[in-house]
């Protein structure tokens, strides 16, 4: 494991975008609030053409060929229409298409068997990156614009917890951008739209995945845990990159109701950025989630003008005793004119 995890990208402008399975499904949200605040930050995303399931998350379980010969042939495809950059948002994802370039690279005949199992010529040159990573290489013009924006920014020192979950920065070796104990990019980009990153706990502990069916009970106990921990710190909404977490922590928050638990929300990181940039929350699919936003949102509007009104008063307040001050010393000024008389024996 490297102490100091690798640097970020520069800011991506033009990019293959694989969207991946629940991205197309029960994720669109994911999709519909990246596609906005990627057109808001010039970054072009082009669909791979002809993509197919990456084998997340039981492909690579199942047969470890099969789980590099899925996703390579999505790295295949972006290679042949001319990109050397895949943007992979689902968690899931990136990780298996990050897995299968380092199999392809490291494991002997692996490389030279790969193009004849696809179908088509491979050269293994394309990077992968997340949407973290997309975001926190535009962290800069994040804050830039939110900075310019004319309506006060919603998320201004709204609390907000980073989950990072088990796929984003583990194993270091599939992924390398980040520590993989002690991430801070999705907190970074979290500064970024002028919110506050919280300290916690949980930010890498599993949600429990794919057991969501088989083992119900199981991913209840961990995601209580994980909003409870988030709760705790003074969090008051959940920020994820894994469509999977956001479906674990968010549809099973209706059992955890039924014990008289308060709801927390639960939103993708492109969807936080969104907001911060002035995004119609009907843009970013705010309305697809089972935990329902509009409470929240309803806080974070009324909060920002609360806060645009405290601002006003305070500056017209500041104004009024810098007024009262000039007048006063203008008035001491007078007063000082007319009691320095003419001394005794100058002219009258």
């Amino acid at each position: 494991m490297s102490e100091i995890a690798a640097p970020s990208p520069p800011m991506m402008t033009d990019v293959a975008y694989y969207p991946g399975c629940s991205l197309h499904g029960t994720s669109r949200e994911f999709d519909e609030s990246l596609r906005a605040v990627a057109a808001e930050l010039g970054v072009g995303l082009t669909e791979i053409a002809d993509w197919n399931c990456c084998g997340a998350s039981s492909g690579h379980t199942t047969d470890h060929l099969l789980g590099v010969a899925l996703p390579a042939r999505n790295l295949a495809l972006a290679e042949a229409q001319g990109f050397d950059t895949v943007l992979a948002p689902c968690a899931a994802c990136y990780n298996r298409l990050s897995a299968a370039r380092l199999a392809i690279t490291t494991e002997d005949g692996l490389a030279e068997r790969i193009p004849d199992i696809i179908g088509r010529t491979f050269a293994n040159s394309v990077t992968v990156h997340n949407a973290v990573e997309l975001l926190r290489g535009a962290a800069a013009t994040i804050e830039e614009k939110v900075a310019v924006t004319t309506a006060p920014n919603p998320l201004g020192g709204v609390k907000l917890a980073a989950y990072y979950g088990c796929l984003l920065v583990r194993p270091f070796e599939v992924c390398g951008y980040d520590d993989p104990e002690q991430p801070t990019s999705m907190d970074e980009v979290i500064t970024a739209c002028g919110a506050d990153n919280v300290d916690w706990d949980m930010k890498v502990e599993c949600c429990g995945g794919a057991f969501s069916v088989s083992r119900t009970a199981s991913v209840l106990r961990l995601g209580r845990a994980i909003i409870e921990n988030a709760r705790s710190h003074g969090a008051e909404a959940i920020i994820v990159a894994c469509p999977l977490c956001h479906s674990n922590l968010d549809l099973r928050q209706k059992a955890m109701a039924q014990r008289g638990e308060d709801p927390m929300p639960i939103l993708f990181v492109t969807q936080m950025v969104g907001l911060a940039l002035g995004l119609a929350p009907v843009d970013l699919g705010m309305s697809r989630h089972f935990v329902d936003t509009a409470p929240f949102m309803a806080r974070l509007v009324q909060r920002a003008a609360d806060s645009v009104a405290a601002e006003k008063l305070a500056k017209q307040e500041a104004a009024a005793k810098a007024a009262a001050r000039a007048e006063k010393q203008k008035l001491a000024a007078a007063g000082a004119s007319v009691g320095a008389g003419p001394k005794e024996g100058e002219a009258q």
